[in-house]
């Protein structure tokens, strides 16, 4: 159930157009300051998951590992997506919420 929540957050905050997604995109996205939460996928490689992390680590950015990159990709209405980057604090807040009630 919380996991259907997670996924319809996204979809909501991408209709929004609060989400960007795909390595490069997000990444500009993290180093221009706009970035709220980064979800990486459970299923991502290890240089991503360390590679984003780093990032987000250095600017104080909540990062998830969640999903997987065909979970994601569907959730927001596209391909696989292995980095999503939400840009509104509001629903960064509400989905970072949603996957930690998820993890206990």
């Amino acid at each position: 159930m919380i996991q259907n929540k997670i996924y319809s957050l996204l979809g909501l905050a991408q209709r929004g157009g609060h989400v960007v997604s795909g390595g490069f995109i997000v990444e500009n996205s993290i180093k221009s300051g706009k970035t709220c939460l980064v979800i990486i996928a459970a299923d991502a490689s290890e240089n991503t998951r360390k590679k984003f992390g780093d990032m987000c680590e250095y600017r104080q950015i909540p990062i998830a590992f969640y999903g997987t990159g065909e979970e994601l990709g569907h959730a927001i209405g596209k391909e696989m997506r292995v980095s999503i980057a939400v840009t509104d604090h509001g629903l960064a807040g509400e989905i970072m919420k949603q996957i930690d009630a998820s993890e206990k």
